[in-house]
C-alpha cells in the first residue's frame, strides 16, 4: 500500500492519508519518509475521547439535519457496536474534507476502512471507492449483505486477483469490479547479481498466522533434515502463532536450521531476498476461511529472480505457473512441499529457468507504474464527478 501511495504521488496526485490506527509493528521503513502526503491519525477511540468526536458530529448535524439523521439511522440499522464506532470516525473525518479540498475517498480493505468511507458518503455525499484484499472478504462470519451494500454504493471496487473478482461477483455485477494486481517498482526490485548463501537459504516472509502455512514449512524442513540436506530456513514476521511455531521448531529439533527472526525493515528484507536460494509461501485456507489473495512476497521474490515455491490456492496460480514461473503444490502437504523445495535447491538449472520466467511474468503483469496508472485514472475520474 505504501508503494502505491508513493507512485500515485509520483504520477501527480495530491493525497491525504487518514489512518484509523497508528502503526504497531515497531519497525521503521525508510520509504515512509518519502511520502509527501500529510497523515492524520484519528484519535484512538471514540469512546475514550468523546468530546473530540461530539464536536465534529454537532457541526455536521447543524449543517444538514436531514442528511445527518438519515446517515445515523442507516448506521443504527446494522445493530453492530462497530458500526457506531465507524460512524463516529466518519464524522471526525467529514468535518476535515472541505478544508482539505478532498472530493473523493479511497479505502484499503473492505472491512472497517470501507465502513468508514460508506458512512462518510452518507454524511456528506462524497464519493468513495475501495480495494478489497483477502481477510476482509473471506473470513468466516463476514456480513455479505453489508459487503454487497458497500460494493453497490461505491463508485468502483478494486481487488488484487481474478480469483477475488470472481468471488465478489457473486454479490454485485462484475462490471463494478476492477482487478488491479499489486505492482512493484521493477527498478528497485531488479536482480543485482547477488549470490545465494551456502548452505542454501530457504526464506519465508509473512505474519505468523494460520493462512501463511508456516507450520507446513517447518514440517517440510524436518523432512529435508531427515534426508541429511544442508540448508537453513529463515522465517520473517511476527504474529499470534509465534509461540506455537517456536515450540514446533524445538519439538522437531530444528533450532540449528529454522530461525524465526521477527519483523524486519524493508531494506534488510531486500538483502535476505538476494541471499535466498528459494522463497516459499506455503499458503493455506485457514480454518476460519481466511486466506491470502495473492502474496506480495511472491511478486517481490520473482522480480528479484529468486525461485519460488507456493500452493495452488486463491489467486496464486495467476502469478505462479507450475513448472514454468515457479513450483506449486497442494496446500497442507508438507511432503510435497519438501520435495518442491528440494527440487529447486538441488537442480540449479531448473531453478535458474524458473527464476528467469518468474521475472518475465512480473514484468508483464505486475509493473507498479502501469498498474497504479490504471488506479490513478479511476480516482481522477471519480474526483472530477
Amino acid at each position: 500500500m505504501l508503494a502505491e501511495l508513493l507512485e500515485l504521488e509520483r504520477q501527480g496526485l495530491f493525497l491525504h492519508v487518514f489512518s484509523l490506527k497508528k502503526p504497531d509493528d515497531g519497525v521503521f521503513h525508510a520509504d515512509v519518509a518519502r511520502l509527501r502526503a500529510r497523515v492524520t491519525y484519528l484519535p484512538e477511540s471514540p469512546l475514550l475521547e468523546p468530546r473530540v468526536y461530539a464536536a465534529a458530529h454537532r457541526e455536521l448535524l447543524a449543517q444538514d439535519p436531514r442528511r445527518y439523521a438519515a446517515a445515523l439511522a442507516a448506521a443504527a440499522a446494522t445493530r453492530r457496536r462497530t458500526s457506531l464506532k465507524h460512524f463516529l470516525r466518519a464524522g471526525y473525518i467529514a468535518r476535515l474534507l472541505p478544508r482539505l479540498g478532498i472530493t473523493h475517498v479511497h479505502a484499503h480493505f473492505a472491512s472497517g476502512p470501507t465502513s468508514v468511507a460508506l458512512h462518510l458518503h452518507r454524511l456528506t455525499g462524497i464519493s468513495y471507492s475501495f480495494t478489497a484484499h483477502a481477510k476482509d472478504i473471506y473470513l468466516d462470519g463476514i456480513d455479505e449483505e453489508a459487503l454487497r451494500t458497500k460494493l453497490r454504493t461505491a463508485r468502483f471496487a478494486v481487488t488484487v486477483s481474478d480469483y477475488n473478482r470472481r468471488h465478489l461477483s457473486r454479490l454485485v455485477d462484475a462490471d463494478r469490479l476492477v482487478r488491479i494486481y499489486n505492482g512493484l517498482d521493477l527498478e528497485r526490485f531488479s536482480p543485482n547479481g547477488a549470490q545465494p548463501d551456502d548452505p542454501p537459504l530457504v526464506l519465508a516472509v509473512g505474519r505468523l498466522i494460520e493462512k501463511k502455512g508456516f507450520t507446513d514449512l517447518v514440517c517440510a524442513c524436518a523432512l529435508l533434515r531427515q534426508k541429511q540436506h544442508s540448508f537453513r530456513c529463515t522465517i520473517v514476521g511476527k504474529g499470534p502463532h509465534q509461540r506455537e511455531l517456536g515450540a514446533l521448531v524445538r519439538e522437531l529439533r530444528l533450532g540449528d536450521v529454522v530461525e524465526l527472526v521477527g519483523p524486519l525493515p524493508r531494506e534488510r528484507l531486500l538483502e535476505l531476498y538476494r541471499r535466498a536460494s528459494v522463497v516459499v509461501a506455503p499458503c493455506v485456507v485457514g480454518s476460519d476461511g481466511n486466506r491470502d489473495g495473492l502474496p506480495t512476497v511472491l511478486i517481490e521474490a520473482m522480480a528479484l529472480r529468486v525461485p519460488v515455491v507456493s500452493t495452488d490456492v486463491t489467486g496464486i496460480p495467476e502469478l505462479v505457473e507450475n513448472g514454468r514461473t515457479g513450483l506449486l503444490v497442494s496446500q497442507r502437504d508438507p511432503p510435497a512441499l519438501a520435495q518442491a523445495i528440494e527440487r529447486v535447491l538441488f537442480d540449479r538449472s531448473e531453478a535458474e529457468a524458473l527464476a528467469a520466467a518468474g521475472r518475465q511474468r512480473v514484468e508483464q503483469e505486475f509493473d507498479l507504474r502501469t498498474n497504479v496508472a490504471q488506479l490513478r485514472s479511476l480516482l481522477e475520474e471519480a474526483a472530477r464527478s
